[in-house]
């Protein structure tokens, strides 16, 4: 019988928090971070970029960099512009949001950048 693993996410460490799935994983190489992206274009999903103190990330509510980027296709651009947040943010926490329209929900989201913790 296998065990169930430990994560070591602690509130005493804000560094170890987890926001998200992928979170748990491994952190995400500049590619993959690309490849997600490039994931919620060939879904259609609309990207948008949030932001957020890490004292706040636990909420429901992150600020919303701009409007959503309706019909963007372009990867490059979307990580342009997640890159723009963090310089003007660099102390929050970025993360990539693909809202998906025909469910009227986030279709996923991951966290690009980590913030300064508290």
């Amino acid at each position: 019988m296998s065990e169930v693993q430990d994560y070591k996410s602690r509130l005493s460490d804000p560094a170890s928090a987890k926001f998200e799935t992928l979170s748990y994983l491994p952190a995400l190489t500049a590619d993959e971070i690309r490849q997600q992206v490039a994931y919620i274009v060939s879904k259609g999903w609309n990207p948008a970029v949030e932001h957020t103190e890490p004292e706040n990330a636990f909420g429901n509510y992150w600020y919303m960099w701009k409007l959503p980027m309706f019909g963007e296709t372009d990867v490059d651009t979307i990580l342009k512009e997640a890159e723009r947040c963090h310089k003007r943010n660099p102390h929050n926490h970025v993360r990539i949001v693909g809202y998906d329209n025909f469910k009227q929900s986030q279709g996923t989201s991951l966290v690009v950048y980590r913030g300064k913790t508290v």
